[in-house]
């Protein structure tokens, strides 16, 4: 697993990330993570059930993510993929410039690599033209790649060029065990409403300026609690000292990821602002601790939970503040606890990794091929940026000659494969046990 994005920062495709390695290392493989150091946490760590985790010593660039240097990540990248006898590089997040550096690297050693993207881009900006081309290279020479929704895989493949067939779509999931809903039900006297979000402009953090004034105008015995951080904070409390909400707007700030179920069990509604999202894992979490969501009609949304747990609006003023209000009216009806349980049948993490599994199936069977049956691929990128793709191409493969012959693969030491902790920990009781009883 390759990714900018992982643990101790807290986001959805972290999440994934960590939740899919724990279930893959339960079916019996062996998992290892690969991200950046974040602050003082650098090499290698262990995380629950020995799921081990390489901190390299590359510091985040903008927005958690690495500068990107194409091939100087090469010699590290090399170097862990021989000394863990990874047979499967799988990356993360388009905007993840480890994860496409690492991808590109993998290839041009011999291994198979899969990519999951796990946002929507537009076309027209200029930002989303310059990803979509990254995108379009990296995708170029790609064994299987997976979407977390079907209006993520369209946006996928339109955007890099990627053979449908190629790509298959496995959804996000949520950990019903720690999500669960509140043992007393709430009553319905005062009405809170809970947003737990980055307040960036993407989430939609300006839509929320404009209608929880409206909304605290219905509704006199409506409260909201906003837990997040980010750079539209300050227009929100803004929003708050000009229309006196200051009893009515709770505003908690940055919220652990330990703490995020002991603010949703406070609330009746969970309020979702975004403007684009492929798949929201907030959403299942509010909704396995049996919040009814109001959510925008964007990106994979609506695929997300079945229509009579969530009501869906246009990401404008008006017909949000018009979902609140159908929201509120359909609460008398909404029962938590039978909600849970039917987050409990819908959504499982050991579903997505038995069919991530099968992915990486696909993709062990998928042909090897050499350098110049891969470059004809770049081609197809662009009539100047495919020549551009396949130099980079052709200097990678240099450079990993070159790393070759200075350091061979046999002169690096190949780890122990202990195999997960628990069942190290198992063997070890089965052997004191045997011991006891010589």
């Amino acid at each position: 697993m390759v990714s900018d994005f992982f643990f101790p920062n807290f986001g959805g495709v972290e999440s994934h990330i960590y939740y899919l390695s724990q279930c893959l290392l339960k079916l019996g493989h062996k998992v290892v993570v690969m991200t950046h150091a974040y602050g003082n946490r650098s090499g290698v760590r262990y995380v629950t059930n020995g799921l081990k985790v390489y901190y390299v010593p590359w510091r985040p660039f903008l927005m958690q993510n690495t500068l990107p240097t194409l091939f100087l990540t090469l010699p590290i990248v090399r170097t862990i993929i021989i000394r863990e006898k990874i047979s499967v590089v799988h990356g993360h997040q388009a905007f993840s410039t480890l994860c496409h550096e690492a991808l590109m690297h993998a290839r041009t050693m011999g291994y198979k690599v899969v990519f999951t993207d796990h946002s929507l881009y537009g076309f027209a900006d200029a930002g989303s033209i310059h990803m979509n081309k990254v995108l379009q290279f990296t995708l170029a020479d790609i064994d299987q790649a997976i979407c977390v929704s079907h209006t993520s895989k369209e946006n996928t493949v339109l955007r890099s060029g990627i053979a449908p067939e190629k790509v298959f779509m496995v959804p996000n999931a949520v950990d019903t065990a720690m999500f669960t809903p509140s043992p007393k039900r709430l009553s319905c006297d005062e009405i809170v409403i809970v947003v737990i979000s980055r307040l960036v402009y993407r989430k939609g953090a300006d839509l929320l300026v404009e209608v929880i004034p409206e909304v605290c105008r219905l509704f006199p015995k409506v409260r909201f609690i906003i837990g997040g951080d980010g750079p539209k904070r300050v227009r929100l409390e803004e929003m708050r000292e000009k229309f006196s909400l200051q009893d009515r707007v709770e505003m908690l700030g940055a919220v652990p990821h330990a703490q995020v179920r002991s603010r949703l069990i406070s609330g009746h509604i969970f309020l979702n602002s975004s403007l684009t999202e492929a798949f929201c894992i907030a959403i299942l979490e509010a909704a396995s601790c049996g919040l009814l969501t109001v959510s925008t009609r964007v990106g994979g949304v609506p695929e997300v939970l079945p229509d009579d747990m969530i009501v869906l609006a246009e990401p404008a003023p008006e017909d949000m503040v018009r979902a609140v209000k159908k929201a509120i009216d359909m609460l008398p009806g909404i029962d938590p606890q039978v909600m849970h349980l039917r987050m409990k049948k819908l959504y499982s993490w050991d579903d997505v990794a038995k069919r991530t599994e099968i992915v990486y199936d696909r993709a062990m069977q998928s042909s090897t091929t050499n350098l110049l049956d891969r470059l004809p691929r770049y081609l197809t990128c662009g009539s100047w940026a495919g020549r551009l793709f396949c130099i980079v191409m052709i200097i990678n493969y240099l450079l990993w000659r070159l790393l070759e012959f200075l350091q061979p693969a046999e002169d690096i030491e190949v780890v122990p494969d202990i195999g997960p902790l628990q069942a190290q920990i198992q063997r070890d009781d089965l052997c004191e046990a045997q011991e006891n009883q010589i």
